[in-house]
């Protein structure tokens, strides 16, 4: 069985091929530059660009099953050929925003919906893996822990239920390997709610230096994010900073249900990722 990994250069991508190697699997990894997937020697890789359909055949052929990222410009025109190629399942990392009261509002849910709705339109087999926050957007901070030993960022406060990329990567090779998954979206969370200040807290704690925080006010910090985002994305992550300031937000155990083990907390994340601060 060839199971296709897309996004290749993602966190979560590797993740998946990592842990299908584990289990004994074969692995295609597919991505815009098959060269900076940093796959593991030997493991076929192809190119991949949902942009450029011309790409789509080569990349399908023999393929059972695929891992997919949620793209939504081109994605139907990849699933046609993946229907054609003989795909048995889809799973597609989509995220927990869909889920929400008012999804429209969030330009991360409204790219998500079509990329699902896309899926089931197809009338592929599919899984939906729903994601809360991955702790890789920590990862921001790098450059500011690493030069500074600090955090620049505005409500130290709010909380969120950051899930590691190992976690998501082991329910998406259980459903990609094993019955029962096709037709089911999972939603799943970290295992803990943690605020801002205290993740950094644990960022320091595993490089074995202090990190502060230093609090900055929603416009300082919309003007950092404008630097890399845009408007809208902004708008959307002051809102879920501000909503969640000094209130725990809820944690499901999916993960534990799907694997048979509890999630990774975000101290276990920060030690696997202490080199990317240090």
């Amino acid at each position: 069985m060839t199971i296709l990994v897309t996004g290749g250069r993602g966190h979560v991508a590797r993740a998946v091929v990592a842990r299908l190697l584990e289990h004994g699997h074969e692995p295609r990894v597919a991505s815009r530059q098959p060269d900076a997937t940093g796959a593991p020697a030997g493991v076929e890789l192809v190119e991949a660009d949902l942009t450029r359909p011309e790409t789509f055949r080569a990349a399908l052929e023999g393929v059972s099953k695929v891992f997919l990222y949620a793209e939504p410009k081109g994605i139907a025109g990849f699933l046609d050929e993946a229907g054609r190629a003989g795909v048995e399942h889809v799973v597609l990392l989509s995220a927990s925003p869909v889920t929400s009261a008012d999804p429209d509002r969030n330009p991360l849910a409204r790219m998500h919906r079509s990329a699902e709705r896309a899926l089931i339109d197809s009338g592929l087999p599919w899984t939906f893996l729903r994601p809360a926050t991955f702790a890789t957007n920590a990862l921001q901070w790098t450059w500011s822990i690493r030069a500074e030993g600090v955090v620049r960022a505005a409500y130290p406060e709010a909380h969120n239920d950051a899930i590691h990329e190992a976690d998501i990567a082991e329910v998406a090779v259980r459903a990609l390997t094993e019955p029962g998954h096709v037709g089911r979206a999972h939603l799943m969370t970290g295992p803990e709610s943690l605020t801002q200040r205290r993740q950094v807290e644990l960022i320091g704690k595993a490089i074995g230096r202090e990190v502060e925080f230093v609090e900055q006010t929603p416009a300082e910090y919309r003007a950092t994010l404008d630097q890399w985002s845009n408007g809208e994305l902004t708008d959307q992550l002051l809102r879920y900073l501000s909503d969640n300031d000094g209130v725990p937000v809820p944690v499901i155990n999916t993960v534990e249900l799907v694997t048979g083990r509890p999630a990774r907390t975000f101290e276990q994340w920060a030690l696997d990722h202490a080199a990317d601060f240090s």
